[in-house]
């Protein structure tokens, strides 16, 4: 049975992790000519609504008001879910402008440095491998920095801090992974609907009622959210973590194929060199969590 509930956890987070670098990128890339800003106006709106339907759906309503009595949960929750609006929009903003490639440097580095900032915020131990990792990931960046300053990919870089530190600020709380992004999204969706009200006075919105096609395809942004992240979250439950983490490396491995080889986005051989170093460090870390999983 055990044996069943591992294999399903792989399956389940190798899908979410599929969905994130395909089926996600695909989706956001298709929709952002209506721009970047609306898109993730609507990804905000309608995650915010399809989670108050799971939580109906699963019962959770209990959980939810526990936590918003307990008033320090709920300011890690607005910061957290600050960080996840600033990696939302800055995501969504590399997909809409051609800088997939870029991003995935992010989610390439992204384990590395959620392992540093663990090391650095409570106390977790380093060893050998994980170090040489981490000092790649930093000598692959400052290189960048003394070649071409421009050549570095910030919005990668937005994209690894921003979701480090929501990683870092949830696991510091503990709370229900479904409950907690509610909370977040209830948090940011107040800002998103005045912001959608002034485009939409200015006549600059493409989601109107005139286009029922349009509008449905631009209401997916939620589940389209919601649904790798239960995924994933349900397949690191019935797996553990070291499995996951190892998994996890299907999204950014597909962004970094659709970006280059789909949408035909330049590459330069400064960045190539430091994508060599970032997937050394890479190989490093998966070795490391292969061996203690």
């Amino acid at each position: 049975m055990k044996n069943n509930d591992f294999n399903k956890g792989i399956a389940l987070t190798a899908l979410g992790s599929f969905w994130w670098g395909v089926i996600g990128v695909i989706y956001f890339k298709y929709i952002s000519f209506i721009g970047h800003i609306e898109v993730v106006l609507h990804r905000c709106i309608w995650t915010a609504f399809f989670l108050i339907i799971t939580t109906t759906y699963f019962s959770k309503w209990k959980i939810f008001f526990n936590i918003i009595k307990n008033y320090k949960i709920l300011i890690t929750l607005f910061f957290s879910g600050l960080l996840i609006f600033i990696n939302w929009a800055v995501w969504i903003y590399a997909v809409a402008n051609n800088k997939i490639i870029d991003a995935s440097f992010g989610y390439f580095i992204m384990p590395i440095f959620s392992v540093l900032l663990g090391n650095i915020f409570f106390k977790e131990l380093l060893n050998t491998k994980r170090k040489i990792s981490i000092i790649l990931v930093l000598f692959s960046i400052s290189s960048l920095f003394f070649v071409n300053f421009k050549s570095i990919p910030w919005v990668g870089l937005v994209v690894a801090l921003s979701w480090g530190f929501y990683n870092l600020l949830r696991k510091k709380i503990h709370v229900d992974t479904g409950v907690g992004l509610l909370i977040e999204s209830l948090f940011i969706l107040p800002f998103a609907l005045v912001a959608f009200y002034l485009i939409a006075q200015l006549g600059l919105n493409d989601f109107t009622f005139t286009n029922i096609p349009l509008m449905f395809l631009l209401l997916l942004a939620g589940p389209m959210t919601i649904i790798p992240l239960f995924l994933y979250v349900r397949g690191v439950e019935l797996c553990g973590l070291g499995a996951t983490g190892m998994i996890f490396y299907i999204t950014p491995t597909f962004q970094f194929i659709l970006g280059f080889f789909y949408y035909n986005e330049p590459f330069s051989i400064t960045k190539l060199v430091s994508f060599i170093l970032i997937w050394i460090a890479v190989f490093i870390y998966l070795k490391d969590l292969y061996e203690n999983n």
